[in-house]
């Protein structure tokens, strides 16, 4: 395959196989708050929810090619991403088509690397990215696996609360056996602490706990629990568009500030 000389983009897999913990939600924030700071950035929406794209805007009727189509159709990159209301942000959307892809691309023998080679080829260079997020579903399937072999990185939202760590195992082990058939070079990003209420006690006990056995892959930014991260799907914005002086918005700009400082 022909190499151009655009640098490569970061790619990031934002995954959780537990439901509910921000993970959308940060995808869709972080990204927004790295566009914001001059990035130029992708998200790809690999959830059959597809909540990623209703949360930038993206109608199902408007989604004319997906993440589907870029899996088991081979479209280039070019003909699926959009553009979203926040300059220097495009997403590859999503349709609940994916949510038979699983099945669909088990018997493809490219099936773990074919999200990978597309994001490598050289129309999905000639975008020049800084960054592309990929939204994983909540679960660990293949979907979730393709996301993985194509990522340089793993970032793992952590909602504050009881058996969080617990699910963590499972996760850890995937993404060791992505390193060692597929991919040597993934590593985790970090964990970010997301739905956090400092007044909690729980919560407190969660980012300890989290801190000790995790150490410095906590990042030091931490996401309130704030009703204004919560209200802005509603309004198909990112929460730092719908309201950016929240203590939401200023989280995930912190996010992402700690994020490229990493990068640098």
């Amino acid at each position: 395959m022909e190499r151009s000389s655009v640098p490569d983009p970061k790619i990031i897999a934002v995954t959780n196989q537990k439901g509910g913990v921000g993970k959308t939600t940060t995808a869709i924030n972080l990204a927004a708050a790295l566009a914001m700071a001059g990035q130029k950035v992708l998200i790809v929406d690999l959830d059959p929810q597809g909540n990623a794209s209703t949360g930038l805007g993206i109608e199902p009727q408007d989604r004319l090619m997906t993440t589907y189509d870029l899996l088991l159709e081979e479209a280039p990159l070019q003909d699926v991403v959009r553009e979203t209301g926040i300059e220097g942000l495009m997403i590859a959307p999503a349709t609940t088509d994916l949510s038979s892809a699983d099945i669909e691309l088990v018997a493809n023998e490219k099936r773990s690397h074919l999200l990978h080679d597309s994001l490598r080829a050289v129309d999905a260079q000639a975008l020049s990215f800084d960054y592309v997020l990929i939204d994983c579903p909540p679960s660990l399937n293949l979907l979730t696996v393709n996301a993985l072999v194509a990522s340089h990185s793993v970032l793992i939202p952590l909602q504050s609360e009881f058996f969080a760590l617990e699910g963590l195992s499972q996760l850890m082990l995937t993404i060791r056996e992505v390193r060692e058939a597929a991919n040597p070079r993934l590593r985790i990003e970090g964990v970010v602490l997301t739905m956090h209420d400092s007044r909690n006690n729980l919560a407190q006990q969660v980012e300890a706990d989290a801190r000790e056995t995790l150490g410095e892959l906590v990042f030091k930014t931490v996401v309130p629990r704030n009703v204004r991260v919560s209200e802005a799907p509603s309004f198909a914005l990112p929460v730092i568009s719908y309201d950016p002086t929240s203590k939401g918005s200023q989280a995930y700009v912190a996010l992402a500030q700690e994020l490229t400082a990493k990068a640098g």
